[in-house]
């Protein structure tokens, strides 16, 4: 966030003309986007939207998922940016806004995948708090661009299944891993001790007459 914010203060200040540097689809020349688009913001209403909710978002998917939120990240920048390249409308696509659609996927679906109580609990406050962001993929306001959004929550839902058994996981209580030892057992073909051969003797006794 705070690159974010330099970077935009030192353009407006100095007048350097970055926001030219965003993704320019199909545009070999645009391909710097992939780098640049998410630290450019067209206005302070676009940069300080988009700080926020995405400061918020990095504390959750820092705080709860720790190392895989570096690769989240990566991912997530690249991704969404090379679609939008391939496959966005022309023109100048800048914004963290790509990335936040990413991440907000991303811990939606990763605390339903895994199950786990803390994070299903993290992906209710990020619907609670960003459930209408559901609108910003669809082609509603033709300033907005939805395809990095659409892009965005796409490459949240991949990486929320990659890295599905990364990371936190449910805890296991002590009667489910009781079951897992049961089945174990159940399932175990017992073999004798080397050297040690077994067989069934039959013994028959042949029973006297009682007399009378």
């Amino acid at each position: 966030m705070f690159i974010i914010w330099a970077v935009f203060l030192l353009n407006e200040y100095f007048q350097l003309g970055w926001k030219q540097y965003g993704i320019h689809p199909r545009e070999f020349s645009g391909l710097i986007g992939l780098i640049t688009y998410p630290l450019l913001h067209g206005d302070w209403s676009h940069l300080i939207d988009n700080t926020t909710t995405g400061f918020v978002l990095l504390l959750g998917l820092y705080s709860f998922y720790g190392v895989v939120a570096w690769r989240v990240m990566f991912w997530s920048w690249i991704m969404s940016g090379l679609w939008i390249w391939v496959a966005a409308r022309d023109g100048n696509h800048i914004g963290f806004s790509g990335v936040i659609y990413a991440m907000a996927s991303f811990i939606f679906f990763s605390g339903l995948f895994r199950r786990y109580f803390r994070l299903m609990a993290l992906s209710g406050v990020v619907v609670f708090l960003y459930g209408s962001m559901v609108w910003g993929v669809l082609p509603i306001q033709p300033r907005i661009s939805w395809e990095g959004h659409l892009f965005g929550a796409i490459a949240g839902l991949i990486l929320a299944i990659y890295f599905r058994m990364e990371g936190p996981q449910r805890p296991k209580y002590s009667w489910e891993l009781e079951e897992e030892e049961d089945d174990d057992e159940d399932w175990q073909d017992p073999q004798p001790p080397r050297g040690v051969s077994t067989g069934v003797r039959y013994i028959y006794i042949k029973k006297e007459p009682e007399n009378e």
